[in-house]
């Protein structure tokens, strides 16, 4: 990584980052080997079959990254995960250990994909528009709000029909629409069983008072009960517009993504152009 200045944010990627051969260039890091041996399998291998490789593929990616910074390097001002990569962040952190971090985001990927399974879901994102109208939309619909991830861009969350209903009604508010390649509804009250067994995962877990601040999706700032709201923020949205805001608000004026892809960028650009 690049050396970070005092007014660092580190953005740490979620699920829809992954991409073939993301983990080329950290193929023969310690923490990948590491990692892949407490999975017990490798999941670079298997990107295709969906929840339970992708998300702890992208973790491992992160935090190899985040391990080849420079020796002595200084903390970033302040960190944030997009869903999946709170775990990454508050790894980054010092709060959670390495080898608990990748045994955590297991238990999730296992548990978020056997939710889905038990109750099908889908997620759709509604590109354009207005908010207050997308909100009315998923109401009318029954709906969760699963991620409001900058202006003109909010994810829906929710049963299978009524994803395909906003599909077809995404036009009517002015909106474009796109399915996502998700096995099911996450960030929705669906995913409740997921947050029973994460909660059980995190109850055993050691946690340490993260060396820099890691803000929770849930709330938008610092996370203060890290096991509680971990299991949480799998049933609430993800507030990054609002993340984005409070760390330009707490002086972060570059922003570093610590992952592969670069979608988190773009949503600073989105976020902060728009806010100023």
């Amino acid at each position: 990584m690049d050396g970070m200045a005092p007014n660092t944010a580190l953005l740490f990627p979620g699920q829809g980052s992954h991409s073939d051969g993301m983990h080329e260039s950290f193929a023969e890091h310690p923490l990948l080997r590491r990692g892949i041996e407490l999975l017990g399998f490798d999941p670079f291998h298997s990107l295709a079959e969906g929840t339970r490789s992708q998300q702890p593929a992208l973790f491992l990616c992160s935090m190899a990254q985040w391990a080849s910074r420079e020796p002595g390097e200084d903390d970033p001002l302040a960190a944030a995960g997009h869903s999946l990569g709170e775990y990454a962040a508050l790894t980054a952190a010092g709060a959670i250990d390495f080898d608990d971090g990748v045994r955590l985001v297991g238990a999730r990927a296992h548990a978020m994909a056997d939710a889905a399974a038990l109750q099908p879901g889908g997620m759709v994102a509604l590109l354009g528009g207005e908010r207050d109208d997308v909100l009315e939309l998923a109401a009318q619909l029954r709906l969760s709000l699963a991620n409001d991830n900058a202006p003109g861009q909010i994810v829906l969350s929710g049963p299978m029909a009524a994803v395909d209903a906003a599909l077809q009604r995404a036009g009517d508010i002015g909106c474009r629409a796109r399915k996502l390649g998700v096995a099911g509804a996450f960030h929705s009250p669906l995913m409740a069983p997921a947050a029973d067994r994460l909660a059980a995962a995190l109850a055993g877990t050691p946690m340490r008072e993260p060396a820099f601040p890691v803000l929770s999706n849930g709330s938008t700032r610092p996370f203060e009960d890290i096991r509680g709201e971990l299991a949480e923020n799998l049933l609430k949205p993800v507030r990054w517009r609002e993340i984005l805001l409070e760390l330009q608000a707490r002086g972060a004026t570059d922003f570093v993504e610590c992952g592969p892809g670069s979608v988190l960028k773009g949503l600073v650009k989105r976020t902060l152009r728009a806010a100023a």
